[in-house]
């Protein structure tokens, strides 16, 4: 009787089991395909086009464009426009003529893990059926004429903690600043606090602020022990800019905080705004934020929705900004999101702030 006279509780019995089982059979994929590949043929033969075209003729690999350069290729790594880089070297047909080993480069983003172990295993049965092929096709070649050489960029050593640390400080971040406001706010109001600062003169913009920046200081104090924890535990490095990193952080922090202060504000309730925090954090931070499945593997419709969440946003330029040194302008489109994200959240929780007790 009690479960049915609160149908909340009742609703999140049934729907939460229903979210978790299509948010597990369409985002959870560790099958890796489609990975981003950019082309260096230096050497513009016919037998250089047919080696890259073999290369991208099966699944696990898709041409997204054509350089003039090598040193081009690291850019599009940073900038995530593509995950390998292959380059066929000048003097390469030259080489399968006359019989001796051709030698082709594949470049490597290995700071994704998944992506690194695909590409080493694609790389060792492209070489053999690309051999076979180049021999059966009567092109002077012997049978071991062709070796790709991988080199990973990165992550050489295709370290997990690498992969997954940045990661997780993304992922914890966000279930502890959406629980941090949605809980210790929706106590004021079941305690009655918030009904003695309503009979203060303050504005609702000065309550909203009251309450959002002191937990900002703490939240900031966070982030810096998870990243000191994780560069001195775990050997994961900062190769970028440490205020650039700081900065984005405080973007997501204020998108973060916001959100579990909507949350209580909604709610009003401890239990409840508990609940609607960890299920709004914890599941998009896990599984649409690319912290272990790649987005470019989900449906559309959960491609698009990542993209509303601020977690996949940061999970990328804290990745970007630790592991590879990326350039702020190929993160302003993570901080723009961040920015309308926050701006949103806080003016729909400032509205929702009535100056009265329902």
């Amino acid at each position: 009787m009690h479960i049915f006279r609160d149908l909340g509780t009742l609703y999140f019995a049934v729907g939460m089991p229903l979210i978790m089982l299509v948010l597990f059979g369409y985002a959870v994929s560790f099958d890796v395909d489609r990975i981003p590949v950019v082309v260096v043929d230096e050497d513009a033969t016919e037998e250089s086009r047919e080696v890259v075209a073999r290369f991208l003729s099966g699944v696990s690999f898709t041409g997204v464009g054509t350089l003039e350069r090598a040193e081009d290729i690291e850019p599009l790594f940073r900038k995530r426009e593509a995950s390998v880089g292959l380059v066929v070297p000048r003097g390469f047909s030259r080489s399968l003529a006359r019989g001796e080993p051709a030698t082709i480069q594949v470049l490597v983003d290995a700071a994704d893990n998944a992506t690194t172990t695909t590409v080493l295993s694609s790389a060792s049965r492209f070489t053999v059926v690309v051999n076979r092929g180049l021999a059966r096709d009567a092109l002077g070649a012997t049978p071991e004429a062709v070796e790709a050489r991988v080199r990973a960029l990165y992550n050489p050593a295709s370290k997990s903690a690498l992969f997954l640390v940045p990661g997780l400080v993304a992922v914890i971040q966000t279930m502890m600043s959406v629980l941090l406001t949605a809980l210790t706010v929706a106590r004021e109001w079941e305690r009655g606090n918030m009904e003695q600062l309503f009979a203060t003169p303050v504005r609702r913009i000065e309550i909203v602020l009251g309450k959002l920046l002191p937990y900002f200081g703490v939240a900031m104090i966070q982030m810096m022990l998870v990243l000191a924890a994780g560069t001195w535990l775990f050997g994961v490095p900062i190769r970028g800019s440490i205020l650039l990193l700081f900065a984005l952080s405080s973007l997501f922090l204020v998108a973060g905080l916001g959100q579990g202060l909507l949350i209580s504000v909604v709610t009003k309730n401890q239990m409840v705004a508990t609940q609607i925090a960890a299920v709004s954090s914890m599941l998009p931070a896990v599984f649409l934020s690319g912290f272990i499945m790649p987005i470019e593997n989900m449906p559309l419709p959960l491609r698009i929705l990542s993209n509303a969440l601020p977690v996949r946003h940061f999970m990328h330029a804290v990745r970007g900004i630790m592991l590879r040194d990326v350039a702020p302008i190929d993160l302003a489109g993570d901080a723009l999101a961040l920015i309308l994200f926050s701006i949103v959240v806080l003016a729909i929780s400032t509205a929702r702030f009535q100056r009265k007790i329902a």
